[in-house]
């Protein structure tokens, strides 16, 4: 069994809150593997950082990615950065995998100043522009499809993915 879909994008996009409009339009669960990390390591991602370091959140990240999608939920979310890891892409290979895209200006008006994100925490603008640029070969590399989000609402957005899913 497999994922309806997976979503994939950087932070931003609206994984999490396209994610669960998507889920509930499809009468199927959510699931996002950040959340599962933070159960899996009884703290907060940001708590996660700063106590073991970036090195151990991405080990954490690759195991609960693939738990996840041998799960075979409804619709599952990717943190942005776990397609950094060659296993994951890897491991995405034959899944349905739509990237939800997102251009600096509306990632940063909905990131906002990078608070809960460890990785945003100094010159956020800067960095999510490095990290844009930096992962969007690789979202590209696992997308069987891409939506644009920009300037929409996270309804419309779920309502085109929706329509992307075989019935």
């Amino acid at each position: 069994m497999a994922p309806v879909v997976v979503l994939v994008g950087a932070p931003g996009c609206g994984k999490t809150t396209v994610g669960r409009a998507l889920a509930a339009t499809l009468g199927v669960e959510f699931r996002d593997t950040d959340a599962d990390i933070e159960q899996m390591a009884g703290k907060p991602i940001p708590e996660i950082f700063i106590d073991e370091g970036e090195a151990h959140f991405r080990t954490l990240e690759r195991a609960a990615v693939a738990a996840a999608l041998a799960a075979g939920t409804g619709v599952l979310a990717l943190g942005g950065g776990a397609v950094l890891a060659e296993e994951t892409r890897a491991a995405l290979i034959g899944h349905r995998v739509v990237h939800l895209s997102v251009e600096l200006p509306d990632a940063v008006r909905r990131v906002g100043l990078g608070a809960g994100r460890p990785l945003l925490a100094i010159n956020p603008r800067a960095t999510l522009k490095h990290l844009l640029d930096q992962r969007r070969p690789f979202y590209a590399e696992v997308a069987t499809e891409t939506v644009v989000t920009d300037g929409r609402a996270p309804a419309q957005v779920a309502a085109e993915v929706a329509a992307l899913l075989p019935r």
